[in-house]
């Protein structure tokens, strides 16, 4: 039986208490309370809770690797890894929000909702029984289609959380299609049982055990924005508010290849199925899709977004070569942890313009670096992190990953994979020079105005992680590396 200090049950005291307190503070309060003092309590939270899992992992009371347990959640490394980058997403998904949500109705219940989203998050991340992963999800999900379309009166917002509602819904039954179908063919919903029950499996079920793989792949194909699950992404991204786009692009995405790690590889290991090569192939598509089309974008969050599902195509690399080098998942488990930092950062920068300035076209940004240049700096940071540039921890992460599809013994497709991502990566450049090259390079002598405070803080913590990581990336490397899972059906369980 799972403890009562464990990490998962921690996080969920702290987060579910403030979540559901904040808005009968407001309804106590009559609204007297400013936007800043909910924000402020929602802050504490989850500095609370992310201090508490570093504390964890500092402390070295995790265990290594993944541990499939006989509970449903299990604490360990891999849920440690990926419950820091979600925390560090919401926390600057609530900083950023400091000054955007200023003057807007209904803040208790923003905050609220950010919380109990994260819960979702991390929970998911801790799952080892599929009925609390589908939970877990629903309650990460759930509260962002409502956070997605928080401006009311913007057709724009309505819009994106209506398509993000409805392709939700969609992943939501293809994923407890999937469950149904293991259950019917192991008996158990536990994942390490599951995995174990498929591995024995009589070949005549086959064909159903494919088609649960099948299903879970697509389910958390959407959140992850792989190609072809990717539509509803570029126009969710665009009306939803650019701190709620954040927490999406950085963190809900982060959740489907924790789901991804738990379920899927584990799952075709069991199998020995070699689907290696498919996973391959749309880790190319995906990378190839999301930044032809950026290229092409006007809008700044639509660009993003689609460098978004570029870089989903770049994690997918890891899985892919997951059967043949512990590598792979290394390098995809780092890049889980710089992309929360470089794409949460970039989208808050954007809420800053926009709270500021009121400007989402990329035209329009001529002489920025000179009107806001700390919050420009930090956004030229993160580009240059996304883009996998030295000194930035973009460039370890990408290196490890790539390097990951050279190791020798590999399949001949493999080093494939690494070309692509070179080649991606470089083409990546493109579109993110363009938008330095507005800010800095174009239009005339602009006078400085007056930048947010929470925003530059967000900037100031971005830069000192990105390039901090850049510079010494040994502690976070090996960090990694202890959270690999362990792809041996001997060591499923965990009782």
């Amino acid at each position: 039986m799972i403890e009562i200090t464990s990490t998962p049950i921690v996080l969920i005291a702290i987060l579910g208490t403030i979540g559901m307190i904040l808005p009968v503070i407001s309804v106590v309060r009559k609204e007297k309370g400013s936007n800043s003092f909910y924000a402020a309590i929602a802050f504490g939270a989850l500095i609370a809770s992310i201090g508490y899992v570093a504390y964890e992992i500092v402390s070295g009371q995790l265990p290594p690797a993944a541990v499939f347990s006989a509970d449903v959640l299990a604490n360990d490394s891999f849920s440690g890894l990926f419950a820091i980058a979600m925390l560090i997403v919401a926390i600057i998904t609530t900083a950023g929000s400091f000054n955007f949500m200023r003057g807007q109705a209904h803040p208790p219940v923003y905050y609220s909702l950010i919380l109990l989203s994260t819960i979702g998050m991390v929970l998911v991340a801790y799952s080892t029984d599929l009925v609390m992963l589908f939970v877990a999800w629903e309650l990460m999900s759930i509260p962002t289609y409502v956070l997605a379309g928080f401006m009311k009166k913007n057709p724009s917002s309505n819009e994106a959380a209506l398509k993000y509602f409805l392709f939700g819904a969609l992943s939501s039954a293809i994923i407890i299609y999937g469950i149904s179908i293991v259950y019917g063919l192991t008996g158990s919903t536990n994942i390490g049982e599951v995995m174990t029950g498929l591995a024995n499996l009589d070949p005549s079920m086959m064909p159903l055990a494919l088609l649960a793989v099948g299903m879970f792949i697509a389910g958390f194909g959407f959140k992850m924005g792989l190609v072809p699950f990717h539509m509803w992404l570029p126009d969710t991204y665009e009306g939803a508010p650019p701190t709620i786009t954040a927490l999406l692009a950085a963190g809900t995405k982060k959740a489907g290849f924790a789901a991804a790690l738990r379920v899927i590889i584990m799952g075709t290991i069991a199998l020995q199925l070699d689907w290696t090569f498919a996973l391959g192939v749309i880790a190319v598509m995906t990378m190839t899709v999301g930044n032809i089309a950026a290229i092409m974008q006007k809008n700044i969050s639509r660009m993003l977004a689609y460098s978004s599902i570029g870089h989903a195509g770049y994690i997918l690399i890891g899985l892919a070569v997951a059967p043949f080098t512990s590598l792979g998942i290394q390098g995809s488990l780092f890049h889980v942890l710089n992309h929360s930092v470089m794409k949460g950062a970039a989208f808050i920068a954007i809420a800053g313009i926009v709270t500021t300035i009121g400007i989402t076209n990329i035209d329009k940004l001529k002489g920025l670096g000179r009107k806001m240049p700390i919050t420009s700096l930090g956004l030229v940071i993160s580009l240059l992190a996304l883009a996998g540039v030295p000194p930035t921890a973009g460039f370890w992460s990408k290196l490890i990953l790539f390097g990951s599809a050279l190791e020798t013994g590999l399949p001949a497709w493999a080093g494939w994979l690494a070309i692509a991502g070179v080649l991606n990566s470089a083409l990546s450049l493109a579109y993110y020079g363009w938008i330095i090259r507005k800010m800095y390079f174009e239009g005339e002598t602009e006078k400085k105005i007056k930048e947010p405070k929470a925003i530059i803080g967000v900037m100031i913590f971005s830069i000192i992680f990105l390039v901090g990581i850049g510079v010494y990336p040994d502690p976070i490397i090996e960090f990694t590396k202890n959270a690999v899972p362990i792809l041996d059906n001997a060591l499923i369980i965990s009782k």
